[in-house]
């Protein structure tokens, strides 16, 4: 998914802040899932919730006020009740990587209780 880059994103030297990296890992893993047919709100009205319980981040070079970037995001592995992505943030104009990372997503319940991956979920993102 591509993302423009507003000044509200910026710090007070131009460049994109580091938090708000894991805003973009967070819509492009929403829109990677959304592609296979599932919506992360639907998903949580079933009781099946997916949040961050590890995170890998290297920054590699900013980004900057106007610059179009594209969010990027694989399938490492995937487990019974977790999964793994690798997502990297590219400027879409040179493609030069900015942001590498690897984040794993648990699949819970009401109550953050350890919960099964749905096994179409776990077919969609082999795929």
């Amino acid at each position: 998914m591509e993302i423009r880059v507003y000044y509200e994103d910026t710090d007070a030297g131009g460049v994109v802040y580091h938090s708000n990296y894991l805003k973009y890992f967070e819509r492009g893993r929403t829109e990677y899932l959304r592609d296979r047919g599932f919506s992360v709100g639907e998903m949580a009205r079933q009781g099946f919730f997916f949040p961050v319980v590890h995170l890998e981040i290297d920054y590699r070079a900013p980004a900057l006020h106007d610059d179009l970037v594209r969010v990027e995001t694989v399938v490492l592995e995937v487990r019974k009740s977790s999964f793994i992505l690798a997502q990297q943030v590219l400027r879409v104009n040179d493609g030069k990587l900015l942001v590498d990372g690897k984040v794993k997503l648990a699949c819970v319940g009401p109550g953050m209780k350890p919960k099964r991956l749905p096994e179409k979920i776990i077919q969609a993102i082999k795929e």
